[in-house]
């Protein structure tokens, strides 16, 4: 698995993930801030919230906003989450979720919803599961050469994420792969994120 180790040190990771907000801020997204914000913070906890971890239309409409906002919009992909029948995206959230912590299997469950890809997946389940998944994104793939070229499939998503998961290790302390994903992000300036 790779290291990470000489591409950035910890206090360089350190700075970028205490740099996060502020990247976001300069994208100059119309509300990039906000819904990421809401993504960081009051989706994990109404997850947590629930006797059965799940996610809502509304709420997946949301991810799938953030997601667009901080990487690249697909107006077609948000359309087809959108229509999503309500019922569905909570049965088929639920299922996804009870499949944690297998590497890949929330992803491919939550991946059978319609305009949901890897990329959309992964920020549900790193929003419920942040020790264990990242959010799988285009920039920080692109710091993990010895991956190859980032493909927008489940086999590239769990090389991506046990690297991610594998550093946070190393690094210690209260890094997960969620806070070291959002640190790369934040190292390659942001923008041209996740696509699938």
């Amino acid at each position: 698995m790779p290291d990470l180790t000489s591409f950035h040190s910890a206090a360089t990771l350190r700075r970028a993930l205490e740099s996060y907000e502020n990247v976001i801020a300069r994208q100059d997204v119309a509300k990039l801030p906000e819904r990421d914000r809401w993504y960081r913070e009051e989706l994990p906890r109404a997850i947590a919230s629930r006797a059965s971890a799940h996610v809502t239309l509304p709420e997946l409409v949301r991810v799938t906003e953030w997601k667009m906002a901080r990487g690249e919009w697909r107006a077609r992909n948000l359309v087809l989450v959108r229509g999503n029948e309500p019922e569905a995206v909570i049965d088929t959230s639920t299922d996804a979720l009870s499949k944690i912590p297998h590497p890949t299997k929330p992803i491919s469950t939550l991946a059978t919803l319609a305009g949901v890809g890897p990329a959309t997946a992964s920020a549900v389940v790193a929003a419920a599961a942040p020790d264990s998944y990242p959010f799988f994104d285009e920039l920080v793939a692109a710091q993990l050469p010895e991956l190859g070229k980032v493909a927008w499939t489940l086999g590239y998503y769990s090389r991506y994420a046990e690297a991610l998961r594998t550093r946070a290790r190393k690094l210690g302390g209260d890094w997960t792969p969620v806070k070291l994903e959002r640190a790369l992000w934040a190292l390659a300036g942001g923008k041209a994120g996740a696509t699938e």
